[in-house]
């Protein structure tokens, strides 16, 4: 009895010493609540871009070929989406079935910047770029998402997904899609064809450089 009782009361000590060590865990908020706080992010940039940029030419590019609206929407609509589901999949619990949240917006998108390359002959006196000008629309478009992948990866990394290469792909595809739309601040040309072709290079690389780092850039529930 008398070692028992013993036993007990060492048991109790070493949990009571272990439970002194212990440091209070923040409470991880929301998946909507962590997406509005990345689309803080992305506003930060944007309104800093806006600030060097021709707001009226784009005003103009904008009114001259409104079906540009809906390339615009369709790219920020993914970003949006895509880090949204991102965020669910860096969450233990989380169904697969996040993964497609994205999908009809970069449908849209994929779609309405197709259009661009009949703007040529809907609208007169469009330009079209070269090969220089996709350069830049490269470069752009993937120094751009280095910070904001930055930023996603800061706020994944409080999670544990169980679907690390699924969630480093969702959300290379919301920085990637993030930074397309940004561009629109400074593409004074009509997308052609090999305009698109860069654009979807650009964002191709982007997501996976996210997907290939996944394993130091996204903690992971063992």
């Amino acid at each position: 009895m008398d070692t028992f009782s013993n036993n007990g009361s060492a048991h109790e000590h070493l949990i009571r010493d272990l439970a002194s060590e212990l440091v209070p865990v923040g409470r991880l908020k929301s998946p909507i609540a962590r997406t509005f706080g990345w689309l803080g992010g992305v506003a930060v940039v944007a309104v800093v871009l806006a600030i060097i940029a021709d707001l009226p030419a784009l005003e103009h590019r904008l009114s001259a070929a409104p079906d540009m609206w809906l390339a615009i929407a369709g790219s920020a609509t993914t970003a949006i989406l895509a880090a949204l589901a991102a965020f669910q999949l860096s969450l233990p619990d989380a169904n697969r079935a996040w993964a497609a949240l994205p999908l009809p917006a970069a449908l849209l998108w994929v779609v309405a910047s197709g259009l661009g390359c009949l703007r040529a002959w809907l609208v007169p006196g469009t330009h079209i770029a070269d090969l220089s000008e996709t350069r830049d629309c490269l470069i752009f478009i993937v120094g751009i998402s280095i910070p904001l992948s930055a930023l996603m990866i800061v706020m994944l990394r409080r999670a544990y997904s169980l679907q690390p290469a699924l969630t480093a792909a969702l959300a290379g595809l919301a920085t990637a899609a993030a930074a397309a739309t940004l561009l629109d601040f400074f593409h004074p040309f009509n997308a052609a064809a090999t305009d698109l072709a860069v654009h979807a290079c650009a964002v191709a690389l982007v997501i996976m450089a996210n997907w290939a780092l996944r394993g130091r850039l996204i903690s992971t529930a063992t």
